[in-house]
């Protein structure tokens, strides 16, 4: 493939196999859309998915898949701790390989219109593909949830891009944007209050006065009695993950809490692991290329 784009769309399915199997299908049965992972939390009755292709291959997986989750989810019968407004709630593109964001930004458009056209489904543009200032930000479209957008796509400032000012009646709006590669990572702590997850979140997001590309969020993991700090990691170059992990470290320390482990949801760039291996192990002048893999790849890559 010339040119290379990454998809990964999150629908508001985490606990029924069945119904996650459909739906990723689409993607399976789309030629040149290659599924990379496929990742479902229970507690969030959520799944984050995640594929590449060209962008025709792209575009008709995302749209296959978007019709899929549309008949199966019904955000009536939905519960869950991760924050959604939406059956499929958010859509990225994101450029990989011979693709730009302007690329990318175009793909968002266009896919956005198909899908109110083909579905009748709402759709706001997010991120770089925002039409308004207001907009760049997922968790200000996404404020209400499900249960409160039919009053709000009324107001004067939430009419969609694309669409009726009216939900859709049981997969309510999605949010189709471009971006650069997000890490979704999360520090779970070793206690059950909720308030403890909350303050520490509020410390380390930007919006709060925490670090300048962190949004985050505390939930309850009730099948496992525990609590978690679940961030969106926008710019892991300029806000790397470990500094993040160290200050939950120091902030559950002041409420006498221990962090048990840490997880990344979905995929994440090589180079910010090897950030992480650098900072914990104090390796002097080290290089990327260090790396048995990619030395072998740059090697393949010259013969």
């Amino acid at each position: 493939m010339n040119r290379l784009i990454e998809c990964v769309p999150n629908i508001s399915e985490g606990r029924d196999a069945k119904k996650i199997e459909q739906i990723v299908s689409a993607i399976k049965q789309t030629p040149n859309a290659v599924l990379l992972d496929v990742d479902s939390d229970h507690d969030h009755n959520r799944t984050v998915i995640t594929f590449v292709g060209d962008d025709l291959s792209v575009e008709k997986a995302i749209l296959a898949l978007t019709e899929k989750a549309i008949a199966l989810i019904d955000l009536n019968h939905h519960q869950g701790e991760h924050p959604r407004m939406g059956a499929v709630d958010v859509i990225p593109f994101i450029p990989i390989k011979g693709a730009t964001m302007e690329n990318c930004i175009a793909l968002a458009q266009r896919v956005g219109k198909q899908i109110w056209e083909k579905f009748r489904f709402p759709v706001y543009l997010y991120e770089e593909a925002a039409t308004r200032p207001e907009r760049k930000d997922l968790s200000n479209i996404r404020k209400g949830e499900f249960e409160h957008f039919a009053q709000k796509i009324l107001e004067s400032d939430w009419a969609p891009d694309f669409g009726e000012r009216k939900i859709h009646p049981t997969a309510g709006v999605v949010a189709v944007g471009a971006r650069m590669p997000l890490i979704a990572f999360n520090v779970n702590l070793g206690t059950d209050n909720l308030e403890i997850a909350k303050k520490i979140a509020k410390a380390v997001r930007h919006s709060d006065g925490g670090f300048r590309f962190v949004k985050a969020l505390g939930f309850a993991l009730e099948e496992r009695g525990i609590v978690q700090v679940s961030m969106n990691m926008t710019n892991y170059k300029k806000t790397p993950l470990f500094r993040v992990f160290e200050m939950v470290k120091r902030e559950a320390e002041r409420y006498g809490v221990s962090v048990i482990g840490s997880e990344i949801v979905g995929l994440a760039p090589q180079e910010a692991l090897d950030q992480v291996a650098d900072f914990y192990l104090q390796l002097e002048d080290f290089q990327s290329e260090q790396i048995l893999e990619n030395r072998l790849e740059h090697a393949q890559t010259k013969s």
